[in-house]
């Protein structure tokens, strides 16, 4: 672990105090160089050691981060201000999981044959692409940093990788594991610094062939206009606005409860998160009022105590643009129902980024706060009437990345699952991950897919076979 070579350091905020517990690294084009030129001398090692090599190293690093889960956990809770309950239970058990399930995947990789008869034979090559870059986001640090470069690393490249300049702890500390797991010098290189010059500087390196990114659509959209024209490949997972469709037939008690989690989890601050909640109207006063008052219920305060169940939001800039748009619901006409303010713990977090858990009804589904990603604890609710009026509602946005549906009727999950704009459709339940499984969206939520096959077969080559041989 190197200093930046300009010798400069960003603060790092504890987003439940608003305090500056440590620095950055402020990176720049001249440590993405060094850091290219590192990867690109391991790359023949590291490529030709085989799959089995390869898995056996990243195997290694999946144990010592078990080993290291408190520690790793604490961590990602303090850079980020989401409940170490959350930490302990999701994010870092699931970056465990990416980098055993790829270790491992990576060993069960097929290629295809064709014969031609009588006298020609194709079969297909998969091979590494060389130097990519990963540039991963700060809602899920840990999580979502292992699941770009676990992919990567064990299809033979070598990774320039880039946390967010808001949650770089756990990457970090990522870096003194792989020294322990005996990973090989410059096969895996984390920069840390803004993303207008670490993360534009990987984008533009003509030596980095693939960039695999996860973030703000706006931001992926100058990432595609600079990488395009230098014929990069390119994965953006990019924002949502999911819709959460309820009919009146759904199993109530478990809809209830999975959707106040499917709205709030790490305070909203989930790409797959229900933002917009629309109700069949036979049962919308009930759930209405149901679903405040567990809403209400939810713990919100000190990531460090056991009970609580809302952090902070992660940065006061992101608290800010929170507010703005419950400011902006109000004006649109929409009545807060429950939540609609800063919110300052006492002790120790009197200071922090909260923002309370919001449910905003009266809303139109045109309005900005219903079309624009929020990535908060902000929810809408809205009726409607029929199916084709829910399905109507749910696609009327730019969006495309995630949705729920709640019915016990196999004929409308049949319908409304094949019409529904979305990447990814739960039918009674939230967030029910495979990670055999793709995962991606439509329209304005991204391009390619991650995950399973589709991950591995991003961060290589095709190359097809031809072989002649002449007929008996």
């Amino acid at each position: 672990m190197l200093a930046p070579i300009a010798g400069k350091y960003l603060d790092n905020y504890n987003p439940a105090t608003g305090e500056i517990y440590s620095f950055i690294p402020d990176s720049d084009a001249t440590d993405v160089g060094h850091a290219v030129a590192s990867a690109q001398k391991a790359l023949p090692a590291w490529k030709n050691m085989g799959a089995e090599g390869r898995s056996l190293h990243l195997l290694r690093l999946a144990d010592i981060l078990e080993q290291n889960l408190e520690r790793f956990a604490e961590a990602e809770s303090i850079d980020s201000g989401k409940p170490l309950s959350l930490a302990r239970s999701m994010d870092i058990p699931r970056a465990i999981q990416n980098i055993r399930f790829f270790a491992t995947a990576i060993l069960h990789t097929q290629t295809e044959t064709h014969e031609a008869l009588p006298t020609a034979l194709n079969y297909t090559l998969r091979q590494p692409i060389g130097v990519v870059g990963c540039i991963s986001p700060w809602n899920l640090p840990l999580y979502l940093f292992t699941w770009k470069i676990a992919p990567a690393l064990a299809s033979g490249n070598c990774v320039v990788a880039k946390p967010s300049e808001l949650t770089p702890m756990t990457a970090y500390l990522l870096a003194e594991l792989c020294q322990q797991a005996n990973l090989p010098a410059g096969v895996l290189n984390i920069l840390h610094g803004s993303g207008g010059k670490v993360g534009a500087s990987i984008v533009e390196h003509p030596e980095i062939k693939a960039i695999s990114f996860t973030g703000g659509t706006s931001t992926g959209a100058t990432i595609a206009r600079t990488a395009a024209p230098i014929f990069k490949k390119l994965s953006l997972e990019l924002g949502g606005k999911n819709p959460v469709l309820i009919f009146a037939d759904a199993d109530y008690d478990t809809m209830l409860a999975t959707t106040v989690r499917s709205a709030f989890t790490n305070q909203g601050q989930i790409c797959l998160c229900g933002s917009r909640i629309l109700v069949e109207r036979s049962i919308y006063e009930r759930f209405k009022k149901d679903f405040v008052r567990e809403v209400e219920k939810l713990t919100l305060g000190d990531p460090m105590q056991p009970d609580t169940r809302l952090g902070a939001v992660v940065s006061a800039a992101h608290q800010q643009k929170i507010l703005g748009y419950i400011a902006l619901a109000k004006q649109e006409g929409g009545t807060i129902l429950t939540g609609g303010e800063a919110v300052y713990p006492e002790g120790r977090c009197r200071q922090g980024w909260f923002v309370a858990p919001t449910v905003i009804e009266g809303l139109t589904q045109d309005c900005r706060t219903n079309q624009e990603e929020i990535f908060g604890p902000v929810v809408t609710i809205q009726p409607f009437d029929t199916e084709e009026e829910a399905l109507k509602y749910a696609n009327a946005v730019r969006y495309g990345l995630a949705s729920v549906l709640w019915t016990e009727n196999l004929s409308r999950t049949q319908r409304i699952t094949q019409a529904i704009e979305a990447g990814i459709v739960w039918v009674n339940c939230w967030l029910v991950r495979d990670l055999r499984t793709p995962f991606g969206g439509v329209k304005d939520s991204g391009v390619g897919r991650e995950g399973g096959w589709e991950a591995l077969r991003f961060f290589t080559e095709a190359k097809n076979v031809c072989i002649s041989y002449p007929s008996v």
